[in-house]
Formats: C-alpha cells, structure tokens, sequence
C-alpha cells in the first residue's frame, strides 16, 4: 500500500513538475512577445516623427519670408497676368460675336448661286444698305427708285449677282395698325423694297432706330458690311463697294466721313445735346465718329451692337452714339471723303476728274436740300454709269 501512495506521490510530483515547465515557456515567450511589441511601437513611432517634421518643414517653408529676387519675380508676373486676362477677354469679346453672327445667319435665305458662309453653309451677301426714312418721305423715297436705287428685276439680280441688299428702313406709327402703316403696307406690296422694324418711329428715336437696324438686318442676311444711308442722300453703289472692298481685312471696320462737331448745350437748338455734361468743360467737342448721312460698319461691329444692344446708351443723335458704342473697342475708324461730297458742281468735277463720289449731299441741309425735286439732276450730273454695277467685281 505504501508503495502505491509512493507512486501516486512520485506521480503527483511529476505534474507538478510539468506544470511548472509550461509556465516557465509562456513567460519566456510573454517576454519576447512583449519586447517584439516595443520595437514595432518604436520604429512606427519614428516614421510618424519624421513624417511630421517633414510636413513641418514644409508648412514652415511655405510661411517663411520670400526672398529679394523672389519677391520680384512675383512683382514681374502681375503685369503679365494682367495682359493674359486681357486678351481672354479680347479672345471671349471675339467669339461671342462670331456666335451671334453665326445665330443669326440661321435665317433662310435664297441660296441663288450666290457665296455662301463658311461657318453655317447659308447666303453670304456683300453688304445691305438701309436706307433710313419716314412716313411723310414717300416722294423722297420715289426720288431714289427713279434714280440710284434698281427696281424690280434688276434688283434681284442685283442681290443675286452682287450680293447687295437695298431696303427702306422704317417702323410703325405709335398706332401700330393705323393709316400711317397701312399706307406702307400698301406702298410694300407694290414695291416690295421695305425693312420693317420693331420701333416707334420719331425725329427723337434715331438712335434708337439705328441699332434696330442693324439687329434686325444682322439677323434676316449673313453680310460682310451694313450701312445706313439717309433718304436724301444720291449713292453710287458701285464706288460704294469698291471704297468697303478695300478693308475687308479690317474685322472691326467704321467707315464714313470723320467727324468732331462741338457738343451744344444750349437748349432749344437744332442737334442739343441734354448730356451735354459727360463731354467735358463747356464748348468741348465730340470724340470722332462717322457723319450720320452715310456710314457702314462691319459684320464684327453689328454682331456687337446685336450682342449688347440692351445696354448701349443713346443720345440726342444717332451719330455720335453709334461713335460711342465704338469707344473702347479695337475698332479701325476709316475716313474717306468720297463718302461726303458735296452736290454739284462739287460732286460733278470730281466725277469729270474720274474720282466719281460714293456719296453727295448738302451740308447745310444735312442731305440734298429739296431732294424730292433735285434728285434725278443731281443723279445726272454725279452719279457714275449704268453700267458700273454689273461690271464691278468686289
């Protein structure tokens, strides 16, 4: 018996033994474990250190005092940036009307052998001519069909060979519907020569009328000039072209006759000016600007004028505001005098000297005084042969 309590004794003790040996493994390897741990912590700590210097530096670098040269070469810059927003802007300015001019050309038109625009495919024209008038003018406006201005077919085939559009510019009466716009209806249908317009008419709304103009003739024909002549104005269309053919390099051309007129303040004047004061000191003159009897501007200009046509300020005259709505834009102002000549004998000695007149009118009527009855002489004695247009090549 006291053998077995030995056994179980020396048994008991070998578990214990066993024991032991398995706690003494799991703290050497707790140990080891523990120390892993720490050197892991340790290197990941150090990563973390020096990735925050580094951003530190960074951060402190960015905040540290530039240097001389440095701070000049920031200085240098400015200008240039300067100059690049001013050419974006020159550069958006630019496409913004070629997309109206593009809109615009959308409009249907006789596709008659004629040239056609590149960029939409439709009718290019030469130029349109608008030949602004009013109710009461109707004997001025027989003048002009009598003389310088092609009837029936020869003014299609003007259109169609040429490229030239010819139209009475005017709007309707304050009562729209009334005798005044029927009496044009009644003279449109016998003609056909009318351009209506979305306007009141008015001595008071010339300018008005005139950017009315070139909208509404930008949007019904793809041009490369548009002009505006007064009733009382002879035209040789011919010397007309020739003199617009010449600058058709110029993207943004102002043509007519130059001028620079003193602004009047004194009321109940003919041609007062009520903003007399935007002009300076008292007996100023105008900027320069084309004479309102005759103008033409290129289709970069009249897509402007369509584009911004709801904020560009009118004045008292119609010319000196469209000079205005120019200001400040990269326009080139042509001035030819064969856009003013006088009637005869002026007109009719530079017409003998073979350097015939594009346009003649009095300057102390502002156009041909009496032109209703002195028209068809001055046609006879100025204009050029009948023949020019057809043999003109623009």
């Amino acid at each position: 018996m006291s053998f077995n309590k030995s056994r179980g004794g020396a048994a008991v003790l070998g578990g214990g033994d066993e024991l032991v040996l398995r706690g003494t493994i799991s703290k050497k390897w707790t140990l080891l474990l523990c120390l892993a741990s720490f050197c892991i912590g340790l290197i990941f700590t150090n990563r973390r250190s020096a990735l925050e210097v580094n951003k530190m530096n960074l951060l402190s670098g960015d905040c540290a005092p530039k240097s001389v040269m440095e701070q000049k070469d920031i200085i240098g810059e400015v200008p240039r940036t300067q100059d690049a927003i001013q050419a974006l802007d020159k550069t958006i300015s630019n496409l913004e009307m070629e997309l109206a001019s593009a809109k615009a050309s959308q409009e249907e038109s006789e596709l008659n052998g004629a040239p056609l625009s590149e960029s939409t495919g439709k009718r290019r024209y030469f130029m349109v001519i608008g030949i602004n008038t009013a109710f009461s003018s109707r004997k001025r406006r027989d003048s002009l069909r009598a003389t310088w201005m092609p009837q029936g077919e020869k003014r299609r085939k003007l259109e169609e060979e040429k490229g030239i559009i010819i139209r009475f510019v005017i709007g309707h009466s304050a009562t729209s519907g009334g005798i005044l716009d029927r009496a044009i209806d009644a003279e449109d249908r016998k003609h056909g020569d009318f351009m209506r317009l979305d306007h009141v008419e008015g001595y008071l709304e010339l300018a008005a009328k005139t950017k009315s103009f070139f909208v509404t003739a930008l949007s019904m024909w793809d041009a490369e000039y548009y002009i505006k002549v007064d009733d009382d104005v002879h035209v040789n269309i011919a010397t007309l072209g020739n003199i617009l053919a010449k600058h058709r390099s110029k993207p943004r051309a102002y043509i007519g006759c130059m001028k620079s007129g003193p602004v009047l303040a004194q009321k109940g004047v003919r041609y007062h000016e009520p903003e007399y004061w935007k002009f300076g000191e008292w007996g100023n003159k105008y900027f320069r600007h084309a004479t309102g009897q005759l103008y033409a501007i290129s289709k970069d200009l009249a897509s402007y004028i369509s584009i911004n046509q709801h904020v560009l300020h009118k004045y008292a005259n119609e010319d000196v505001s469209l000079g205005a709505w120019f200001i400040g834009l990269d326009v080139e102002h042509v001035d030819d005098r064969r856009l003013c000549c006088g009637t005869q004998p002026d007109c009719e000695w530079k017409a003998q000297a073979g350097n015939v007149c594009a346009a003649s009118f009095d300057w102390s009527c502002s156009g041909i005084c009496k032109s209703a009855d002195r028209m068809k002489e001055v046609h006879q004695r100025c204009g050029e042969n009948d023949s020019a247009i057809w043999s003109a090549k623009f």
